[in-house]
């Protein structure tokens, strides 16, 4: 099983978020399970073959930094705790499923399995203890280090479970709900952020603010120690809201990533342009090594592209299935895969597209051509919506979802 750990921690991992719904979160936070699954994984079964005690191990640092994510983003702790009793009974199943699998005599497996399954059981107890100490630590200091009251009601506000009242929640928040709002995400890339990231985002956001006309002070609420949620008040519906906020973070050297939602009006367009901030934001970081600065959710095809997780294999052997070699990664079928989907998009005209591309229609015409002899059959009026479709998805999730270029 050593020789496995990748495959078997993919196997762990799946369960836990199919068995677990409050560890479905957004792509760096999955990302970071896959991380902690695979280290105890790892851990766990290096300690069986080399017989290391349980007591001399401590939890790996994926691990850590995972649990200290979930209690950043407020996931309850009892998540965090089934996670290592679901991934300890699937760890358990597959141990069995290897000794079966083995020519072992039935009274020398009784004596293999109690020698595996007794340390493992043992070290589940160790390093939960250690992960939930690390969460319960990491869960006071974050509520405190935060603007707790504002924050927290903000979060009332967006879940809708309680009703709300409007002006009494403007004045505790010190934001005019009832106007129309432009949502963003904020974030810093996770790559050992310093401890001002948050100052550094919220001093962005005011200045962003200035710069874009609101009719009053913008709404900041950190997410976690490098990202954060804001709003921008209008007192009426601005169409050049979205630009104003590109031009400003074009020119900023210090732009963090950032994902806009749709301008909406009252409570409702408030929490309704926050989740579409969180779907472009959910996109653009499943875009394996291509994460764009500045992702808007109004953008073409974006909100459709949203609804599949480009991070998921079933989506990439789906769209590996529609288009064939033409999901291949490379700039050639990348070309190819534009000119097809600007032609489907424009009517199936030569000249529409064309004029869109920038390109001679002979050329439009010759690329469409090839891009249909990549897929490897023609496009039936039976499969059109399901190649536009592939195509958007490649389109936004990039690598994520394409066919890696063979070594």
């Amino acid at each position: 099983m050593n020789e496995r750990v990748t495959d078997i921690a993919a196997i762990l991992r799946r369960g836990l978020e199919d068995d677990i719904p409050e560890l479905r979160g957004d792509a760096r936070t999955v990302e970071l399970l896959g991380a902690s699954v695979e280290a105890n994984v790892d851990t766990i079964l290096h300690a069986l073959q080399h017989d290391i005690p349980v007591a001399r191990i401590n939890a790996p640092t994926a691990a850590i930094e995972y649990a200290r994510r979930l209690a950043q983003h407020g996931v309850p702790v009892n998540a965090l705790i089934r996670a290592y009793r679901v991934g300890h009974r699937r760890m358990t199943e597959l141990v069995f499923a290897e000794l079966r699998a083995g020519d072992i005599a039935a009274a020398d497996g009784v004596a293999v399995a109690q020698a595996i399954t007794t340390p493992m059981f043992e070290y589940i107890d160790r390093i939960t203890t250690q992960v939930v100490a690390v969460y319960e630590t990491e869960r006071e200091q974050w509520l405190e280090s935060r603007n707790s009251a504002r924050a927290l009601r903000v979060g009332e506000v967006l879940s809708g479970r309680e009703p709300v009242d409007i002006d009494a929640t403007t004045e505790s928040i010190r934001y005019p709900l009832r106007w129309h709002h432009l949502a963003l995400i904020l974030w810093y890339p996770d790559t050992g952020a310093s401890r001002d990231e948050l100052t550094r985002l919220q001093r962005f956001v005011r200045e962003l603010a200035e710069a874009a006309g609101t009719a009053a002070a913008p709404l900041f609420a950190a997410a976690d120690r490098t990202s954060a949620w804001a709003w921008l008040p209008y007192r009426s519906e601005r169409s050049d809201a979205v630009t104003q906020v590109r031009d400003f973070a074009s020119r900023r050297p210090d732009t963090p990533r950032l994902a806009i939602g749709i301008m909406g009006q009252g409570l409702s367009g408030f929490r309704r342009s926050h989740r579409q901030a969180l779907r472009a934001r959910s996109v653009a970081l499943a875009r394996a090594g291509a994460e764009p600065g500045i992702t808007v959710a109004s953008d073409p095809g974006l909100s459709a592209a949203a609804l599949f997780d480009g991070t998921r294999a079933e989506v990439g052997e789906w769209v590996d299935e529609v288009l064939g070699e033409l999901a291949a990664e490379n700039n050639n079928d990348a070309r190819l895969r534009e000119t097809l989907w600007v032609f489907l998009h424009t009517g199936s005209s030569y000249k529409a597209a064309a004029a869109q591309l920038d390109l001679h229609s002979n050329s439009v015409k010759y690329r469409v051509g090839r891009a249909v002899s990549r897929r490897g059959r023609p496009i039936t009026d039976d499969d059109r919506l399901d190649v536009e479709l592939a195509l958007l998805i490649c389109h936004w999730y990039g690598a994520a979802v394409l066919r890696p270029n063979p070594d």
